[in-house]
């Protein structure tokens, strides 16, 4: 049966570039302009995955999402053209997944779609495996969010969303300002990769051409920082000709 995508937005030329996408990609596609049409379309259908807007009328993106994570753990991406890391930040503490920064590439966001689904059938599958277990370990590939804790885990890095300081084993590692937001990214989505234009995007706001060296320097300052040999890094990976991933 084909999977379900619950699109929460109210520009509707945006629900119907992403549906087109979607439903050609073989998904099924549920709509919805704010948080409380979603909320009431989601008591009578079930959905895999939300794409979810930050600002709607009525409820807005954080809104709905702190109230769906009371009762269901489905996968649930922002897509906002709000792309401070701080807005970032907050939607993580509400309960996202992921965040993708409009304007967007449709066929990124149906990849990442197709990831995350992944990745969240194999946590369940984990979960599964081990029972009731207690003190199972969470997904590599996944940002842990800890129950009451404004904290995102990647392995053993730890990024306190409140205070705003990246832990490695406990120890926090000393980042500028331009370093910390371009850690929160690549720590908000282990395993994406990020064009140095998206990390740029991150520190200013905006890219533009010329953009990469600055984010080159940026990743270097951070190895330097964080990588036991910063020229064999185990965290920060270069992806030639694309761009940058954390590895946890």
């Amino acid at each position: 049966m084909a999977e379900t995508v619950l699109i929460v937005e109210d520009d509707r030329d945006i629900v119907e570039l992403l549906t087109l996408y979607l439903s050609g990609s073989g998904y099924e596609v549920l709509t919805a302009s704010d948080g409380e049409e979603a909320l009431e379309r989601l008591a009578r259908s079930s959905a895999d995955i939300a794409l979810v807007d930050i600002m709607m009328p009525r409820m807005n993106g954080y809104d709905f999402i702190k109230t769906l994570r009371q009762t269901s753990d489905i996968p649930v991406i922002i897509i906002s053209a709000r792309s401070h890391p701080a807005d970032k930040i907050v939607g993580l503490d509400a309960g996202a997944d992921g965040f993708i920064s409009k304007p967007f590439e449709p066929l990124e966001v149906t990849a990442y779609i197709r990831a995350m689904l992944r990745r969240h059938a194999a946590s369940e599958r984990s979960e599964g495996d081990a029972g009731s277990e207690e003190g199972q370990q969470p997904h590599a590939g996944a940002a842990r969010q800890d129950a009451g804790e404004q904290t995102m885990r990647v392995g053993d890095l730890t990024f306190d969303t409140k205070r705003l300081v990246l832990s490695k084993n406990g120890a926090p590692i000393p980042l500028t300002a331009a370093e910390l937001k371009i850690m929160a990214a690549l720590m908000a989505a282990p395993g994406r990769v990020f064009s140095k234009g998206q990390l740029y995007a991150c520190v200013n706001g905006e890219a533009y051409a010329g953009s990469e060296g600055s984010v080159m320097v940026h990743i270097s300052n951070i190895r330097s920082k964080l990588e036991d040999d910063p020229l064999r890094p185990r965290y920060i990976k270069t992806i030639r000709g694309m761009g940058y991933r954390l590895d946890g």
